[in-house]
């Protein structure tokens, strides 16, 4: 079942844009290559400068999962913690039936 995984993250004070332009680097690299991984979009959260949301759209939480069991292996996410002010908050979530 097709899920979203809803990203909220607080970049330092006004780190944003160097936040965005990594993760628009990390999709545009590995995304395509990872199983399952159909696409995001990150969002800016109005009135808010230093937060940024990202949607991402996966074909299963199951290739979701293994992709967070790799990506932890490889240390792929490491970068962030430079960048992030507070811990990143994430929603899984599938349509309602």
């Amino acid at each position: 079942m097709a899920i979203k995984v809803i990203v909220e993250l607080r970049a330092h004070p006004g780190r944003r844009d160097e936040l965005r332009a990594w993760l628009d680097d990390l999709v545009a690299t590995e995304g395509t290559d990872q199983p399952g991984f159909i696409g995001s979009t990150r969002y800016e959260v109005l009135g808010d400068p230093d937060a940024l949301v990202e949607i991402a759209d996966w074909e299963s939480a199951e290739a979701r999962a293994a992709h967070m069991e790799q990506a932890a292996a490889t240390g792929a996410y490491a970068p962030l913690a430079a960048m992030l002010a507070a811990p990143f908050r994430v929603s899984v979530v599938s349509e309602l039936a």
